[in-house]
C-alpha cells in the first residue's frame, strides 16, 4: 500500500494500519449482553448484529427488559456479572457497522487491552481511521459509507471480573504474571445510570 504525507510530514496511512489478511482475525468476544436501564439485569443478545443496534441507540432509546419477547423486569438476569468470565464494556452509541464490513474485537497477548480492527467487504483488515478515509476513496462503490460509520474505541476491560495470579491486575500499569486465559470474554453496553 502506498504512504501518503500528512500535513506534520508522519504517514497517514501506513503498512500496519490497513492490510489484506488472509485469514481474518477471529473476535475474542463470545458472548453479547446489555444490561436493562430500569432494573439493571443482564440480558444476553443472540447475536452481534442485535447487540450493536441497541448500543448504537442507547443514549436515544436504552435498552429495557420489555424489548425482548417474554421478558420484563421480573424475570431472573440471563447473565450475571461475576468473575466466572472476563467483561469488557463498549461505549454506548458506537455506530453499527455498515455493511459488509466486519468489526472484530482482539484482546491482546498481554491481557493489557482490547484492538478494534474493521475487515472490508474485499478482506482488508483496517486498524486506524486514516485507513478508512484512504479504503473508501479508493472504493467508491463504498460512497453511501462514511468514515464517521467506523469507531476504532476499544471496550474496556473490567478488571474485578478478571481472574488473576499473583499480586498484579489488568490495567495496573505492572505486567500481569499470568492470567487465566480459559475466560471468556463478555461485550456489553455501558448504561448511565
Amino acid at each position: 500500500m502506498e504512504e501518503k504525507g500528512s500535513a506534520n510530514g508522519s504517514p497517514a496511512v501506513t503498512k500496519s494500519s490497513a492490510k489484506k489478511s488472509r485469514v481474518p482475525p477471529q473476535s475474542s468476544v463470545d458472548t453479547f449482553a446489555v444490561q436493562c436501564n430500569e432494573c439493571f439485569k443482564w440480558r444476553t443478545v443472540a447475536t452481534e448484529e442485535e447487540f450493536e443496534e441497541y448500543r448504537s441507540k442507547q443514549s436515544e432509546d436504552p435498552f429495557v427488559c420489555k424489548k425482548r419477547e417474554g421478558i420484563e423486569c421480573d424475570t431472573p438476569a440471563d447473565i450475571e456479572y461475576d468473575s466466572s468470565r472476563t467483561w469488557v464494556m463498549d461505549k454506548p452509541n458506537i455506530p453499527k457497522t455498515p455493511k459488509g464490513f466486519q468489526r472484530v474485537i482482539v484482546l491482546r497477548k498481554d491481557y493489557s487491552k482490547m484492538d478494534v480492527q474493521y475487515i472490508t467487504p474485499d478482506g482488508t483488515r483496517i486498524r486506524a481511521t486514516p485507513g478508512i478515509i484512504t479504503y473508501l476513496k479508493e472504493h467508491p462503490e463504498y460512497s453511501h459509507v462514511s468514515p464517521s460509520d467506523f469507531c476504532f474505541a476499544s471496550p474496556k476491560i473490567q478488571t474485578a471480573s478478571c481472574k488473576t495470579y499473583g499480586t498484579t491486575r489488568l490495567g495496573s500499569g505492572v505486567p500481569v504474571a499470568k492470567v487465566s486465559s480459559w475466560l471468556p470474554l463478555l461485550c456489553s453496553a455501558i448504561l448511565t445510570m
